[in-house]
């Protein structure tokens, strides 16, 4: 009965998951494009302050609507795991994004996985890791230029009064450039800052790591190159030799006369 009943148990576990990788693949464009319209939702009013009052209400009840669907996820994809404490400590920056307002927007980072189709056709792993993170932090500065804009645009002191201000104070920041011009001075704006400053960071380390993976490459390509074209050298060098020896012990034969008739 012991026997019995711990096949059962690992049956279930092996099931359950199962079930939750086809829910993974099965979810997977799905909340993608929900991730679009929440983007959309959000960044619509806060690009046209003058849009009519029902479309706002429209767009407002979409971002909620959209938030309960990705806290829904949440917590089944927590009800499937083995182990939740480490499912938990895996996903803390998705427990965070649900949890903090200000963060929601970066939900739409999940837009990430539309490069999906493009990194399949990436042959190298450096390949696949640049449009990850070129398109991830595109979206980052898309999405912190708006939440910035969002927060500060009604600040009497802000320097951040439109979207062409955001995203200029976007491209600084991600770049690690910093002119100061332009700087956020609420709480909401500062955290979009500090997103947007590791964003800027992660991309320029992969692009270092990316370049040196080449140069590296490319150096140890060539000397493998080199290496083969001496080997090759060698073995001719050595048949031209052996060609020589077999000449000199084979006879030369007598030339021919022809008989006078």
């Amino acid at each position: 009965m012991q026997l019995r009943g711990c096949f059962v148990v690992v049956g279930g576990l092996m099931g359950r998951d199962a079930f939750a990788e086809r829910y993974q693949r099965a979810v997977e464009w799905p909340l993608t494009g929900v991730a679009v319209l929440f983007l959309v939702a959000y960044s619509w009013p806060v690009l046209e302050p003058g849009m009519a009052g029902s479309v706002r209400r429209v767009c407002s009840v979409a971002t909620v609507v959209i938030w309960v669907v990705f806290a829904g996820d949440f917590l089944l994809r927590l009800g499937l795991a083995r182990r939740r404490m480490r499912f938990l400590r895996e996903h803390v920056v998705d427990l965070v994004v649900l949890a903090l307002p200000l963060l929601r927007p970066l939900r739409a980072l999940r837009v990430v996985t539309a490069f999906g189709q493009l990194n399949r056709r990436a042959a190298s792993l450096r390949g696949r890791a640049m449009v990850y993170v070129v398109g991830g932090v595109g979206l980052l500065g898309f999405t912190s230029a708006v939440a910035v804009l969002d927060a500060e645009r009604s600040q009497p002191s802000a320097s951040i009064k439109n979207f062409g201000d955001a995203t200029w104070w976007a491209v600084t920041t991600i770049t690690t450039v910093g002119y100061g011009d332009r700087y956020p001075i609420t709480g909401a704006g500062r955290v979009a800052g500090v997103g947007l400053m590791l964003g800027g960071v992660a991309l320029l380390g992969v692009v270092t790591a990316a370049l040196a993976s080449w140069f590296v490459e490319h150096v140890s390509r060539q000397e493998r190159e080199e290496a083969d074209l001496r080997v090759q050298v060698s073995a001719l060098v050595e048949e031209v030799r052996a060609l020589r020896v077999e000449l000199r012990r084979t006879p030369s034969e007598p030339p021919v006369v022809g008989s006078v008739g």
